[in-house]
């Protein structure tokens, strides 16, 4: 039995640090679709005009098309999603690695650009997860400190009241001891 077991934690954080790497390549690569899609969807709506034609299902059709195979994720509700995600965020390069889908969707649902580019930048600068992410736009940190003259007291109560980090669902990827 090894009597170093600064072996064992060494080797426990390799493989935790190698997991949450994993867990956060394939969230991006998924954002990526989600994206291309919804740039997809947009220039076959468009066809080159400025506005779409009326009455054109495209939506419920790929829908239709894609759930039965792809299941869930590809519903009209998701497809709207995708095309917005595109139209909000039309420049690829400028999509931020640090952000997952679901940081994505809730900054989506934001009315300007400029809350947009602060709520992710205070994301990545203060490493917040979905809930607290989304904690911070219910409770109006952006608007907060527009109106506040002592704007490092009301980013520092932000900091105090993060909310408890999400468990990750052990179905998103199933580690094996052979990785």
């Amino acid at each position: 039995m090894l009597s170093d077991q600064t072996l064992i934690s060494d080797i426990k954080a390799i493989i935790s640090k190698s997991r949450d790497d994993a867990i956060r390549v394939v969230d991006h690569q998924r954002t990526l679709m989600y994206w291309h899609i919804g740039k997809r969807i947009f220039e076959e709506e468009q066809q080159g005009k400025d506005r779409a034609d009326y009455g054109k299902y495209i939506i419920k059709y790929l829908s239709e098309e894609l759930q039965p195979e792809f299941g869930s994720g590809f519903s009209a509700r998701q497809l709207n999603w995708y095309r917005q995600f595109y139209r909000t965020f039309p420049i690829v390069s400028t999509l931020w690695t640090q952000l997952s889908w679901s940081q994505y969707k809730l900054l989506l649902s934001l009315n300007s650009e400029e809350q947009r580019e602060f709520y992710v930048a205070e994301t990545i600068k203060n490493n917040w997860t979905v809930r607290q992410l989304e904690r911070q736009i219910n409770t109006s940190l952006y608007e907060r400190l527009l109106l506040s003259n002592d704007k490092e007291s009301v980013l520092a109560v932000a900091k105090e009241k993060r909310c408890l980090p999400m468990r990750r669902r052990s179905s998103k990827i199933q580690w094996y001891s052979s990785f």
